[in-house]
């Protein structure tokens, strides 16, 4: 999508999606307005230290305070939602933080952006909303759940709401590959399963996805990019090569394979060149529906153990040093 003479907000802004998007939107558009909305005020004054341009505008915030966001989204056309609490342990350990940041915040975030006329409405989930096991993945569900019956409050006002749904990304905080890159030193790198098999996507190819969905949006749908697999053995052999692999065991709330579509979910999903769509169960509010890409089978599910797709560790390697 042109974003040029638009006004953004992004959420979660100095995260790990959000410094990437703000870079690429900068270096490719020209927005009238770019804002940057976060909790941290030590990565903002980083990042304002980072990027100089005229129309970067940065304000603290949580998602929590929707009062702070109707302030920040006065006079914006876009939002990007990529604020959350997303570290599985943390999250099962601390329920009511990650309830009231990616539950409650969701529906802040819905409910400003309706009383602020905001127009596009986009936001980040992940393979674990789709048949969750943690609070992490159930939360995450439920955001999406909100933010495609958001359309039933914000259609006639035109403010439209829907949601991207992606696996595992390379260089992101918290990921594996950082743990594996400090354990290499040591000759030794510890593993969960060796069966465990993971979708993968780099930084820039999720903000790429972002930013060509908020074009193709009409308001309900979750889209899926077509990604490849992992196995965990081949990702350990492409950062720590040579390294003695330790055995430890899944860890409470994790998956042994990823899922991106369920076999339910199939039902309402479209299948295009690139990506899949996931059409809206409900759509009340006069939702255009789509007639680009095929209907799939019964019972498909795109799931990591199963995907045609998979990465050897010399493709691994090349995604992790690019």
């Amino acid at each position: 999508m042109d974003l040029t003479n638009a006004s953004i907000l992004v959420t979660g802004g100095t995260g790990s999606f959000g410094t990437r998007f703000v870079q690429t939107v900068l270096a490719g558009h020209a927005p009238r307005r770019l804002a940057v909305f976060s909790r941290d005020e030590l990565k903002q004054s980083e990042m304002q230290g980072r990027l100089k341009h005229p129309a970067l505008r940065f304000f603290l915030g949580d998602v929590r305070d929707k009062e702070r966001l109707l302030r920040a989204m006065h006079d914006i056309d876009i939002v990007v939602h990529a604020a959350a609490l997303k570290q599985i342990p943390a999250c099962e350990y601390n329920p009511f933080e990650a309830i009231q940041t990616n539950v409650i915040g969701a529906k802040n975030v819905i409910d400003a952006a309706i009383d602020s006329g905001v127009k596009r409405v986009i936001a980040l989930s992940t393979d674990k909303a789709c048949k969750p096991i943690n609070l992490y993945g159930a939360t995450k569900l439920c955001a999406e759940k909100l933010f495609v019956q958001g359309n039933a409050y914000g259609h006639r006002r035109g403010t439209h709401f829907a949601c991207v749904r992606y696996g595992n990304v390379i260089g992101s905080r918290g990921s594996v590959i950082p743990l594996f890159q400090a354990q290499r030193a040591a000759g030794v790198v510890s593993v969960t399963d060796p069966k465990m098999t993971r979708f993968w996507i780099t930084l820039q190819q999720g903000v790429d996805f972002v930013a060509r969905c908020l074009g193709l949006m009409r308001g309900g749908e979750i889209f899926v990019p077509k990604l490849p697999t992992t196995r965990i053995l081949d990702l350990a052999e492409a950062v720590a090569p040579g390294c003695r692999v330790e055995f430890v065991g899944i860890r409470p709330g994790e998956k042994l394979h990823e899922v991106l579509i369920s076999e339910d979910e199939a039902r309402q999903a479209l299948e295009l060149p690139e990506m899949f769509v996931l059409e809206p169960v409900s759509p009340t509010w006069g939702y255009q529906a789509w007639t680009e890409g095929r209907r799939l089978a019964g019972g498909y599910s795109y799931a990591s153990d199963t995907n045609d797709h998979v990465l050897t560790p010399a493709e691994m390697r090349s995604l992790v040093d690019g």
